[in-house]
């Protein structure tokens, strides 16, 4: 094991090996994963938000194939219901669901859905499974990320199927080179 350059590393350097899934290089440098009670509860937060970023991603490249408006404009369109009563029932909704797992996880020391901890309807709670969701969630993220920054609303204003469609017709204008350099007209608009 390399030296640390910080002396509470090494604690949470052994903590993390044991206990989460980036077994391949555990590094802590802001000493998060020292008590382990909440290295636990930053594990299932890693997962609830791959969770999240999963159905985000999911669901941004499904909207932009069906040709729907863009994700970052959907605050502004006009639904069915009054923007600010549906807000209402999704806080109501969301908060109580949340409540619900956040209660669950601290009984069980696992994720479920509303009584059911674990939540695994489809049968495939496994160490392996549990190493791919944490891995597919990172990815998902990263390509949220992609999303805000390169393909949507900050920098070409496209969406990102879009955004790959321009990019492969000519990829070397339409690079994370040329977005950086037509930023200012981007901006204007």
């Amino acid at each position: 094991m390399q030296p640390s350059c910080l002396p509470r590393c090494e604690h949470a350097r052994e903590k993390l090996s044991r206990a989460c899934f980036c077994r391949f290089a555990p590094a802590d440098p802001l000493g998060l994963g020292v008590d382990s009670d909440r290295l636990k509860w930053y594990t299932e937060a890693e997962k609830t938000n791959g969770r999240w970023a999963m159905a985000a991603v999911a669901g941004i490249l499904f909207t932009d194939v069906l040709g729907k408006p863009k994700w970052f404009e959907a605050g502004a369109q006009e639904y069915w219901m009054d923007n600010n009563a549906l807000l209402a029932i999704e806080f109501l909704v969301l908060g109580f669901l949340e409540l619900k797992r956040f209660q669950g996880w601290k009984e069980t020391g696992t994720s479920g859905f509303l009584n059911a901890f674990p939540f695994d309807p489809a049968g495939m709670n496994s160490p392996s499974m549990a190493t791919k969701e944490v891995k597919n969630g990172r990815l998902a993220m990263v390509a949220f990320i992609g999303f805000c920054v390169q393909a949507s609303a900050l920098v070409t204003r496209e969406g990102p199927v879009e955004a790959l469609q321009s990019h492969l017709s000519s990829p070397f204008e339409n690079n994370f080179i040329g977005s950086i350099a037509a930023l200012p007209s981007v901006i204007g608009k």
